[in-house]
């Protein structure tokens, strides 16, 4: 099926109309690029120019998400639904089933792993100057972890107040750094950063200088 086209017609509607008709898509499913709206010229006939479009087929980001995790999913053995909404430039998808627990893993570990992956191959399709930023998520699962750490954050700035001596956290990743950097970012007396290499990498929690 071809990605995109050029077609002509004696007005842009029209010239929209043989576009979608030669591609088989309809409207909602194309980019519209109008090359040159064309000229009736004189009495309609002398110069007459035909208008010129470019239609380009959307990627449909949805049903790629959703033939690979129903792939991935089946080979799992794990039965759920798959739930997709592109908004806000981000693929959100929420997997809704029974026992996500083991989709979910050691602090989110297989959902990560799950979600790179997605975003991997959601990524091959887009542009070369795009990037398609993909959200997955189960039971709410984001959500808590997020509310977990903040919890974390605020306990540990208070050790470090309290005792005088820095933090190093556990090796995370760069999604929950960011949580543990942002929760932290205006508390009047610590301050935070990273050290070490990927995968390994830590948040350091200590005293404002």
């Amino acid at each position: 099926m071809k990605k995109w086209i050029e077609a002509i017609g004696k007005n842009v509607e029209s010239a929209i109309e043989n576009g979608l008709k030669e591609l088989g898509v309809t409207r909602d499913k194309v980019d519209i690029e109008i090359l040159d709206e064309g000229s009736k010229g004189v009495f309609g006939i002398i110069g007459a120019k035909p208008a010129k479009v470019r239609l380009t087929i959307k990627k449909d980001y949805e049903a790629i998400a959703k033939s690979f995790l129903r792939d991935v999913l089946d080979k799992m053995g794990i039965k759920c639904e798959i739930q997709i909404k592109d908004e806000d430039d981000i693929l959100k998808v929420n997997l809704v089933g029974p026992k996500m627990g083991a989709l979910i893993g050691h602090r989110g570990e297989t959902l990560d792993a799950l979600q790179y992956l997605l975003s991997l191959v959601i990524n091959k399709y887009s542009g070369e100057n795009e990037f398609k930023k993909v959200l997955l998520d189960t039971q709410n699962y984001r959500k808590k972890r997020e509310e977990t750490l903040i919890r974390l954050a605020n306990r540990l700035a208070y050790r470090v107040k309290r005792y005088n001596k820095s933090i190093t956290l556990e090796p995370m990743n760069p999604y929950e750094r960011r949580i543990i950097h942002a929760a932290l970012q205006n508390h009047p007396d610590v301050t935070t950063y990273s050290i070490g290499e990927e995968p390994f990498r830590k948040v350091v929690i200590d005293l404002k200088k």
